[in-house]
C-alpha cells in the first residue's frame, strides 16, 4: 500500500496491476465508482518462461507507462494507492529491479502478491455486484503467465494459482504461425496438467455442487466475449455479466488456431498485442470449461484490479 501524499479520506484511490501482458491502472472515488480505468499491453513477461529474467526493453516500456499513469494519479489528487507485480515478476531473478523502477515511476510502493493472493482479489474484484448461486462460485483468472482458480463456498475461499497463462503456454508450445496440431497438442496436456495438480490443491474443484457457476476474468475472457458479441470497439457495459458458452469457447478455439497472427490482428475484437497470444489464453479456457464440467462461462469485467482498489476504501 502506498501514500502519495497527505490528504482527505475521501479523495481518490488508486489501484495498479502489472501483469505479465498488461499493464492496467483503476481510480475510484470514495464510494467505489470509477473515474479512470487504462489498460496498456506492455509484455513485461517476454521471455520470462525461457530465461527467468525481464528484458531491459520489457521493463523500459512498462515503467515508461507506469510514469503515465503516475501523471494520471497526481491530475486525479489520488492520495493512496496499490500497486501490484504478478507472475512474470514471481518468476524473474531480476523482479526487484522492475520493483523498484516502478515505484520510482508511481511514488506507491510495488507489492509482489503469490498466487493465492492474486486469486483471493481477483475473486474479490468478480464477485462484487452478484447475486448467490446455489452452489459454489468458480473463478478462472487467465493472466499472462499464470491462470488462478478460486473456489468460493459458503463463504470459504480457496485459490490455486497454475503456472500456464496465455503468454507462457504460447511461448513454450505454440511456435508455429498458425500453431500446428502438434503444439495445440502439446498445449493441451500441459493445461490438463497443472489442472491435476490444481485438483489437489483445492480439493472442491473436483466436487462442485450443483447450480455452481464459472466466472471468467482478465483479457482473453474480455476478448472471447466480444469475439462472440461481434464488438468492433471495447464496450465494458456489454461485456460484464456477457454469458459465453462452451460450444462458443470451443469453436472460437478452432477458428482462431486456424489463422495467422496477422489475421487474428485484423479482428476489431483483438487488441493490439494480443494476437499472438490468444489461441493460448482461449485453450486454457476451454479446457478449464471442459475438465469442471461447465457449459457457460460468465464474463467479469471486474477483477482484481477492482479488488485491489476495494481494499483501500472504508470498512475493507
Amino acid at each position: 500500500m502506498g501514500e502519495l501524499s497527505s490528504g482527505q479520506a475521501s479523495a481518490p484511490v488508486a489501484a495498479i496491476d502489472c501483469g505479465t501482458n498488461s499493464t492496467r491502472l483503476l481510480v475510484v472515488d470514495d464510494r467505489n465508482r470509477t473515474i479512470e480505468r487504462e489498460m496498456r499491453i506492455t509484455r513485461l513477461g517476454e521471455g520470462v518462461d525461457a530465461t527467468h529474467r525481464l528484458q531491459d526493453s520489457a521493463i523500459a516500456r512498462t515503467v515508461d507507462v507506469l510514469a503515465g499513469y503516475g501523471d494520471v494519479m497526481a491530475r486525479l489528487g489520488v492520495v493512496r494507492g496499490r500497486l501490484v507485480a504478478t507472475s512474470a515478476v514471481r518468476d524473474a531473478v531480476n523482479g526487484d529491479v522492475f520493483l523498484a523502477a516502478a515505484e520510482a515511476a508511481t511514488g506507491l510502493t510495488a507489492e509482489l502478491l503469490d498466487g493465492s493472493a492474486e486469486g483471493r482479489l481477483a475473486y474479490a474484484g468478480a464477485a462484487a455486484g452478484l447475486d448467490c448461486v446455489p452452489g459454489d462460485d468458480v473463478v478462472v483468472d487467465i493472466g499472462g503467465g499464470s491462470t488462478e482458480l478460486v473456489v468460493a463456498r459458503r463463504g470459504e475461499v480457496q485459490a490455486v494459482s497454475m503456472d500456464i497463462g496465455c503468454v507462457r503456454l504460447s511461448e513454450r508450445y505454440l511456435g508455429t504461425d498458425p500453431p500446428t496440431a502438434e503444439e495445440l497438442a502439446a498445449a493441451v496436456g500441459a493445461v490438463e496438467a497443472q489442472l491435476d495438480a490444481a485438483f489437489d490443491v483445492v480439493e472442491p474443484l473436483g466436487a462442485l455442487r450443483e447450480g455452481s457457476r464459472l466466472i471468467g476474468l482478465a483479457g482473453t475472457v474480455s476478448t472471447l466475449g466480444a469475439l462472440v458479441l461481434d464488438l468492433d470497439v471495447y464496450d465494458r457495459d456489454r461485456l460484464h455479466h456477457a454469458v459465453i458458452t462452451a460450444d462458443e469457447v470451443a469453436g472460437w478455439l478452432d477458428r482462431l488456431a486456424s489463422e495467422t497472427t496477422a489475421q487474428r490482428a485484423a479482428r476489431a475484437a483483438v487488441d493490439p498485442g494480443r494476437e499472438d497470444v490468444i489461441v493460448g489464453g482461449v485453450l486454457i479456457l476451454d479446457r478449464v470449461m471442459r475438465r469442471l464440467g461447465f457449459a457457460e462461462c460468465l464474463v467479469s469485467e471486474s477483477d482484481i484490479l477492482d479488488g485491489l482498489a476495494g481494499s483501500l476504501l472504508p470498512g475493507h
